[in-house]
């Protein structure tokens, strides 16, 4: 674990935070009834990592089905940006997910995010698809990233 961080479960009393920094971040952000809504099912997983501070940095998320997961939202706050954390949530996130028997991970991202897209390499994603015109505000294609698990090694190793 990287020296000053701690990750653990998004629990509802994290929810407006969450939405907090969502709305800070993303011009169609998530609701804290979207998140407490999530957090009610079990198909959800979301983790945060706090700093020293004990603030929230960032949380990511998943949504399963059987064997394979849509990860939802990957968000680190503007001024946490630069330190690891989003790689750190990750190989948490996937390793829970791995846990869960998961093992296909898949996610979007916009086609101008270059430092997500290269994190997400990074962490052994590869590009599958495109989805024309899928974000809004401003609007962008999405590129359509996944991760085998079962034939990938992990990154963290």
């Amino acid at each position: 674990m990287k020296e000053g961080f701690t990750v653990s479960r998004m629990t509802e009393s994290d929810a407006a935070e969450a939405a907090a920094i969502d709305a800070g971040v993303y011009t169609t952000p998530w609701s804290e009834h979207s998140f407490m809504e999530a957090l009610k099912k079990d198909c959800y997983l979301f983790l945060t990592v706090r700093g020293e501070g004990r603030e929230i940095l960032g949380y990511c998320g998943l949504v399963q089905s059987f064997d394979e997961a849509d990860i939802t939202n990957v968000t680190v706050r503007s001024e946490a940006r630069g330190q690891g954390i989003a790689f750190l949530m990750l190989n948490e996130l996937m390793r829970e997910g791995r846990e869960r028997g998961i093992c296909r991970f898949s996610l979007e991202v916009r086609a101008s995010n270059v430092p997500a897209i290269s994190l997400y390499r990074k962490l052994g994603f590869h590009q599958e698809g495109r989805r024309k015109n899928f974000y809004s505000m401003p609007e962008e294609d999405a590129l359509i990233l996944w991760k085998d698990e079962s034939t990938a090694s992990d990154p963290a190793e």
